[in-house]
């Protein structure tokens, strides 16, 4: 399973280098001024799969409480210790499954809807945050070989997951993920297809610190869902309630507000660099994402750490070469932001290591944009002095 996973890991970052500098060099260039909204984005099809999500989970509790006796250990045992923390206890979902009148047929909520819906539930969170930062790269990576590779890469990773956790519903579970994968980039790509938004993350420090905070908000959502739904621990939606409701209102907030930023007339060096590092790094990062990320649990954690820096490094020499600034100040800003990043992380106890890596990455983000901010700033002073 770990040479799998780390095979896995080097190849897609070595496909990813080849393909991903092309994909944002070719990207359409967005016009000035805001655009039409695409007639359904990336982020509705996100909302939907997720209520999808957790109406299995309820499915799913209803088929436990009536033909398991409210008792998941028939397919817990078979997964991790922190899984299967039901809310069965709940007055809603017992009167529910009282009145159910064939629970039988809900059996393929045990793992197998689950199976379905976790790539495009993936795939269309990354799809938001590219469309979020710029929405010709969304076409861009949607009309490439970049979105049917991740598709097949990323369901490889679960595949090998599944069977490190094999179970009675493992074979079934890969067939629908095989499944998945072949229609999850067909509506992607016909989505993009019909996407006439132009609209871009504007190379400023509102612009980027909008879109930061977006970032951020989004992935709390997602943790949200991995740990009460995708986890099935809908026991721990009331306690994880608070976070998701703080999330969703600043979500809302930030995305109103980044439709009424204006594009700066001129904008500073420094800050254009951190914006096409950002460009970078999300269409270099969209196809190994998966691979690092069960890299550090299933395979070598320095492989997949040492993956993502490469990944990093890459958008940073990338992007120099297409808003090249002085390095005395961009060293300074990374160094300061790493500094954060370590900070923030060390400071962050948390039961999953996504948690900490979020905190960390918006971190070492704002710390780059703030401190590239200062710097345009300065600039900008010493020109007109």
């Amino acid at each position: 399973m770990n040479v799998f996973i780390d095979v896995l890991v080097v190849l897609s970052v070595l496909v990813a280098l080849a393909l991903a500098p092309r994909v944002v060099a070719r990207r359409p260039r967005p016009s000035g001024g805001r655009t039409a909204r695409a007639a359904l984005s990336p982020l509705a099809v996100l909302a939907v799969v997720t209520g999808l999500v957790y109406v299995n989970q309820v499915l799913f509790t209803v088929y436990v409480l009536r033909v398991h006796g409210g008792d998941p250990s028939f397919v817990a045992r078979y997964l991790p210790e922190r899984w299967f923390d039901l809310a069965s206890g709940s007055p809603v979902l017992r009167g529910l499954a009282d009145g159910f009148p064939t629970p039988g047929l809900l059996a393929p909520s045990v793992l197998r809807v689950q199976a379905f819906l976790e790539l495009p539930f993936v795939l269309s969170a990354f799809a938001t945050v590219v469309r979020w930062l710029d929405a010709g790269l969304y076409r861009g990576i949607a009309r490439s070989a970049l979105l049917p590779l991740a598709s097949v890469w990323y369901t490889v990773v679960f595949c090998l997951v599944e069977w490190d956790l094999r179970n009675p519903y493992t074979v079934d579970d890969i067939v629908v993920r095989g499944v998945s994968a072949v229609l999850t980039p067909c509506l992607l790509r016909w989505l993009a297809a019909r996407d006439t938004g132009v609209s871009r993350t504007p190379a400023s420090v509102p612009g980027l610190l909008v879109f930061i905070g977006s970032l951020g908000a989004l992935g709390a959502l997602v943790l949200v869902v991995y740990d009460t739904a995708l986890l099935y621990n809908l026991g721990r939606l009331a306690e994880r309630l608070p976070v998701a409701a703080v999330a969703v209102v600043a979500l809302a907030g930030l995305r109103r507000g980044a439709a009424r930023l204006p594009e700066p007339a001129a904008p500073g060096r420094t800050l254009t660099f951190v914006l096409y590092a950002l460009r970078h790094w999300l269409a270099l990062f969209f196809l190994p994402a998966l691979a690092i990320r069960y890299g550090v649990m299933f395979g070598t954690p320095r492989l997949a750490g040492a993956a993502g820096l490469l990944v990093g490094v890459t958008a940073l020499a990338l992007s120099w070469r297409h808003a090249a600034v002085d390095t005395r100040p961009l060293g300074l800003a990374v160094l300061t932001a790493t500094g954060a990043a370590c900070a923030t992380a060390w400071a962050i106890p948390a039961s999953y290591y996504e948690v900490t890596l979020l905190f960390a990455m918006a971190a070492f983000l704002l710390t780059v944009v703030l401190v590239a901010g200062l710097v345009d700033a300065r600039a900008t002073r010493q020109v007109c002095g």
